[in-house]
């Protein structure tokens, strides 16, 4: 099991790369690792809840699903 700090730079501007960064926290969970996903620059923004439940990315879950998979499986989210 390893530790893994994801850090994410980009927010709602580019809903696609911001859930990303969540897609493969909940990759790493569900492979047995402890991820830990970090808000920096333009991805703090998503830290508000109004913000985070209007991101849609192309190809993935939206990311307030995203969001809510990290939350019940005790991953860390810094900002």
């Amino acid at each position: 099991m390893a530790r893994i700090l994801i850090m994410l730079t980009h927010g709602s501007e580019d809903p696609t790369r911001a859930g990303l960064a969540f897609l493969f926290a909940k990759g790493a969970v569900e492979a047995g690792h402890k991820p830990e996903v970090l808000l920096a620059g333009d991805a703090s923004v998503l830290a508000r809840k109004v913000v985070a439940e209007n991101v849609l990315p192309v190809g993935i879950p939206p990311l307030k699903d995203l969001i809510q998979f990290a939350v019940d499986n005790g991953v860390p989210v810094h900002t």
